[in-house]
């Protein structure tokens, strides 16, 4: 099968997601790179089934990863925050240690995209994709803090292929 084959033969399927907002300054109040998350997954009829705002410590993801990722209805987790470079943005290591598989493509494609909007800075991104290991595999993907960012990533790569890339996982 070509590639907009499999595409076709997966538009049908309905991604159950999980979203969590990496931040030590964020609430629930305002926390728009959550929101466009959220809504750009539910207009295209995808359903958020958990959603949590955690300050940026590499043991409260782990324990939400460890919980997430083995949870049979739950398809996709989606990280904001935490993939720049200060001390503080420590997100990817603690994902990275629950995938099997990464998808160096979903960063490139990214950063593409990004230096579009932002020019030389979008090098600085550490966006990252990946798919977690058995019983339950999920796609994965870390994005950054801004909400910018997060409406393209969601935009132009993550919702777009996301039934695809479930379609393939599941067979």
């Amino acid at each position: 099968m070509s590639a907009s084959e499999h595409e076709q033969a997966a538009k049908h399927i309905t991604a159950r997601c999980a979203v969590i907002t990496l931040s030590d300054t964020r609430t629930t109040a305002n926390d728009s790179s959550g929101d466009a998350i959220c809504a750009r997954l539910e207009a295209a009829g995808h359903v958020v089934g958990e959603r949590t705002l955690l300050p940026d410590e590499p043991t409260e993801l782990a324990a939400i990863l460890d919980r997430w990722l083995y949870r049979p209805e739950l398809d996709c987790v989606i990280t904001t925050g935490g993939t720049g470079i200060s001390a503080r943005d420590r997100t990817l290591g603690v994902v990275r240690e629950r995938l099997v598989m990464d998808l160096p493509g979903f960063g490139e494609l990214f950063r593409q995209l990004s230096f579009a909007q932002v020019g030389p800075a979008a090098m600085l991104s550490r966006a990252n994709g990946g798919i977690s290991g058995p019983p339950n595999p999920s796609a994965v993907f870390c994005l950054p803090g801004s909400t910018a960012a997060v409406e393209l990533a969601c935009g132009e790569l993550i919702v777009p292929i996301l039934p695809h890339l479930l379609g393939q996982l599941r067979r």
